[in-house]
């Protein structure tokens, strides 16, 4: 049998209809948090700006009081980055994302050559009892074993530290208005429980893969490593596939996904929105022209820090960022190329609902548009 061919645009409304952006819903933070399978917060507030613009009527203190009350944690988890997720989702999945983190340790040549001969367990659980005692930084970590082994780089032993042991990172840090240093502590003296045990990775693994399908496929194999940073996903995927189906893509990949997922037409009109720095929906497969479009790519790469994404037809079309003088503040949009007036239009009114949200007390201007015309 002829696998069925989803084009490129057939992906795009495939992912914005899974990632809640072609039409905002009526769920709850934590609800979207589990259905994402976590959002990006290298940056504190993305996971605020990234809800508002899949979710109605979202407010700051919903996700802030979930944090604050410990239901949901940032931490290193998929391609040992920071995610928050739920502490459900963060006991059931950190196990699967332990080789991830270790390598994130041994694969930097150097670091690797500091922690030879070194007793790894002595300096984790030294590490424990400091971060235990109190939520301590990278910093206040490194000082601290730094004493206790003189003769060895305390930035690697405290990145050994962060790496092999399940931490969170504790408010203030995180919740939006607020700011605190970048602390950490253990998820047993944060959340009261620990991981689920290491014997219990393999089936968080088949979990985590079916639940990133959910919300980002259909999905090639490298895509699903790219979004993961787990290798041997080939083996993996091959013993799951009697229950998933198939597809290919344009350029003859095959596609993984769940049974029932959601494929749109590819025609169904896509809103325009406002993505943070950070946006899982940009950043979690290898080939990403379902959503970057090719010839914008390496201007992503290179000069999207510190600025968002906007989407124009579900596609990046430019950036936008928030500029503040004097008490006021004004939504700058950067499109790539000329508008519409019809789409500068739209853009203009989702910018003027988003500026009150991230201008706090700043005063909203309104929505300018900078470069193309």
């Amino acid at each position: 049998m002829t696998a069925d061919v989803l084009e490129r645009r057939a992906l795009n409304r495939a992912l914005l209809e899974r990632q809640l952006l072609l039409g905002r819903r009526e769920l709850s933070a934590a609800e979207t948090i589990e259905r994402l399978v976590g959002l990006q917060a290298q940056k504190p507030d993305d996971p605020y700006i990234g809800l508002w613009s899949r979710l109605n009527d979202f407010r700051h203190d919903e996700l802030a009081d979930l944090i604050g009350d410990r239901k949901a944690v940032r931490a290193s988890m998929m391609r040992a980055t920071i995610h928050l997720v739920t502490a459900s989702d963060y006991l059931r999945f950190r196990p699967a994302v332990q080789s991830v983190l270790e390598r994130s340790v041994y694969n930097d040549t150097t670091r690797r050559s500091e922690l030879e001969g070194v007793d790894v367990d002595a300096v984790l659980e030294a590490g424990r009892a400091l971060l235990e005692d109190e939520p301590r930084t990278q910093a206040e970590l490194r000082d601290s074993l730094g004493l206790q082994w003189p003769n060895r780089d305390p930035a690697a032993l405290a990145y050994a530290v962060r790496g092999l042991l399940a931490l969170v990172f504790v408010p203030p840090r995180g919740i939006w208005g607020e700011s605190g240093p970048v602390a950490m502590t253990t998820v047993e003296r944060w959340l009261g429980e620990r991981v689920n045990p290491a014997s219990d990775a393999e089936s968080a693994v088949d979990e985590m893969i079916r639940r990133y399908l959910a919300a980002f496929g259909p999905a090639t194999v490298t895509d699903v490593r790219t979004w993961s940073g787990l290798t041997g996903l080939g083996d993996t995927l091959e013993q799951l596939r009697p229950g998933l189906r198939t597809f290919v893509d344009e350029e003859g990949r095959e596609l993984f996904d769940v049974p029932d997922a959601p494929l749109p037409d590819p025609d169904v009109s896509a809103p325009p929105r406002y993505l943070p720095e950070f946006d899982n929906a940009l950043l979690s497969h290898a080939d990403r022209t379902r959503i970057v479009p090719a010839e914008y790519r390496q201007r992503f790469i290179d000069e999207r820090f510190a600025t968002g994404s906007v989407l124009v037809d579900g596609f990046l079309a430019g950036f936008w960022s928030v500029h503040e003088e004097r008490g006021r503040a004004a939504l700058i949009v950067e499109p790539f190329e000329s508008l519409s007036d019809e789409d500068r239009i739209a853009l203009a009114e989702e910018g003027r609902r988003l500026l009150p949200f991230v201008a706090g007390d700043v005063k909203a201007e309104g929505v300018e548009f900078s470069g193309p015309t």
